[in-house]
């Protein structure tokens, strides 16, 4: 089994009220290949990006020691995708300083031929129609799930509605729920989008958990609790990357015995990656501290 992955690269300048960071390695598929890294099998990851030729070789390296495969990592000449935000109060969410596309603007992903008969695949946020555009360089895949934003959802609410009918799993927010379906409750946005066409729909929380729902019901998972948060830049995609990186490592047809562990393991995984700035935490996490926080997250969560 193998994940596709597709999504942006970028380089973050992050300031929270525990420092500030310039030009650190971020994007949502950086963060999602980094975490379901530690689920797959080496070299069973395949990534598509775009980054600018001033990408430093260093992150390059990085990924690369975790045998995430960069064939389809296009690298153009101009300038790599820039964020810069910061984070006051709890932190759930990020002021946004600047976006600078760069080379990212004009983004269109191009699958390598070896990538086409991968299993399971996870669009990050990225267009929607772009996302449809990767599913029709796709085979026959297993699993496929979504994440996406509220501009899509409010600029191409048309083709996010297409895109829905066509994944199994979609993984997004609670203020992206809220804004698609325009309801307040969180219980009524699930069961419209189930409506739509995926079997399963993901409604992350941040400090207050997630959300699972599916034709049987619902699943509430608490965050696992942190004394200190220094970074959430990036915790929903590394979330999302726990949770898809599990279910690709079963390898089989999802149940929601399964997808309930894997909503724990990718809230696992993001306890971990806001310990620090970028993916510094990360770089030190071993497969044993995942299996041990695994634990100690049934143990407070049982009654």
């Amino acid at each position: 089994m193998s994940i596709l992955v597709v999504g942006s690269v970028a380089l973050d300048s992050v300031k929270t009220p525990f420092g500030e960071k310039s030009d650190i390695l971020g994007g949502s598929a950086t963060y999602f290949s980094y975490s379901a890294s530690f689920f797959m099998p080496p070299g069973k990851i395949n990534l598509v990006a775009v980054v600018g030729n001033d990408f430093p070789e260093e992150h390059l390296e990085l990924l690369k020691s975790k045998k995430i495969n960069l064939k389809g990592l296009q690298i153009l000449e101009g300038q790599t995708f820039r964020w810069s935000g910061c984070y006051e109060g709890d932190m759930n969410e990020a002021k946004t300083l600047t976006t600078c596309l760069n080379v990212f603007e004009t983004f269109k992903p191009e699958i390598p031929d070896s990538y086409r008969n991968t299993e399971y695949v996870f669009l990050a946020n990225i267009d929607p129609d772009l996302q449809m555009d990767v599913l029709s360089q796709i085979k026959k895949p297993k699993l496929v799930a979504a994440d996406s934003m509220n501009l899509w959802i409010k600029i191409k609410k048309q083709s996010f509605i297409k895109l829905l009918s066509k994944i199994d799993i979609l993984v997004i927010n609670d203020g992206e729920a809220r804004i698609f379906t325009e309801q307040s409750s969180l219980i009524k946005a699930g069961k419209i989008i189930l409506d739509r066409g995926p079997k399963y729909i993901v409604i992350k929380k941040g400090e207050h958990g997630s959300l699972l729902f599916s034709k049987k019901g619902v699943f509430s998972a608490p965050a696992y609790p942190l004394e200190k948060i220094s970074d959430p830049t990036g915790a929903g995609d590394t979330f999302a990357g726990g949770f898809f990186g599990y279910l690709a490592k079963l390898n089989k047809t999802p149940n929601e015995s399964n997808l309930r562990k894997a909503i724990i393991y990718g809230s696992v995984m993001a306890s971990f990656n806001v310990e620090d700035f970028s993916l510094e935490r990360m770089k030190r996490l071993t497969y044993k501290e995942i299996r041990n926080r695994y634990k100690k997250f049934k143990e407070i969560t049982s009654f």
